[in-house]
């Protein structure tokens, strides 16, 4: 199905984006912890959001 190179140049790709993800990652790092003070509370809000929803949608079902 595939060939030789193709394999091998899938397994090349999958590792040097990996590597390359970790490395831009941890390069950020520190400043994402300063930009996006706060953001678990806009998380919540959003899940408790969609919880609304689908409460919703049942409560109106039945």
């Amino acid at each position: 199905m595939f060939s030789t190179g193709q394999i091998y140049f899938a397994i090349f790709f999958v590792i040097a984006f990996i590597a390359t993800m970790i490395y831009v990652y941890r390069k950020d790092l520190k400043e994402m912890k300063n930009q996006y003070r706060g953001i678990y509370w806009i998380l919540i809000g959003f899940l408790l959001f969609i919880a609304f929803l689908f409460f919703i949608k049942f409560y109106i079902k039945e």
